[in-house]
């Protein structure tokens, strides 16, 4: 812990009077591998870290990315929401992606349960495969709802790239998950063509 209001007074003060939900301006200092910090415009200096905002990767963005850099650069301007009061740290927790619509919302405000959408399998796990349906949007297509017989494998039937059809069967807006299946479109997968398929 960095400790308390006696020993650093000024920040504590600061921390103390910040309302969660209110939306700070700051400049990105640093960009680590745990997150990224910023130096509040109107916050006091820490006396660690090299800002007394901290935005963790899972508040940079809505969407994937694989570096905190593919979002932000230090020294960049940003606006963020403040979240809480790190009193372990003396460091405001800070959302950058609050600043920003949710690509997931406003796709669920669009597509309904039932609409038939193109998409290319991103990825594949023992359950099923994870397939993109929009920028930013992907949906789980569920083991038994790869095709209209059974599927041990998901290989068996997709790969990592393959365009296929897909239904939404279900929107969970509160847990921004996607559910389809490609059995109920009755569309198989347009596999890109490899030299070795006819080897």
């Amino acid at each position: 812990m960095m400790g308390g209001p006696a020993e650093n007074p000024e920040l504590w003060a600061f921390l103390e009077s910040l309302h969660c939900g209110e939306f700070l301006s700051g400049t990105i200092t640093a960009i680590e591998r745990f997150g990224v910090f910023v130096a509040l415009d109107d916050g006091p200096d820490h006396p660690v870290f090299p800002g007394v905002g901290f935005i963790s990767f899972a508040e940079l963005s809505w969407r994937r990315f694989e570096a905190a850099t593919d979002v932000v650069q230090v020294g960049q301007r940003v606006s963020c929401e403040f979240l809480q009061f790190d009193t372990w740290n003396l460091e405001a927790r800070l959302s950058l992606k609050a600043n920003q619509p949710d690509p997931f919302q406003v796709f669920a405000d669009t597509i309904g349960v039932g609409r038939k959408l193109p998409g290319r399998v991103t990825k594949l796990i023992p359950f099923g495969v994870f397939v993109q349906v929009a920028d930013g949007i992907e949906g789980l297509v569920h083991l038994r709802e790869l095709a209209c017989t059974p599927v041990r494998d998901p290989a068996d039937v997709v790969q990592v790239g393959d365009e296929i059809t897909v239904v939404v069967t279900e929107i969970d807006r509160e847990r921004r998950r996607l559910s389809l299946s490609r059995r109920r479109s009755s569309s198989g997968p347009r596999r890109r063509w490899r030299s070795s398929d006819h080897e």
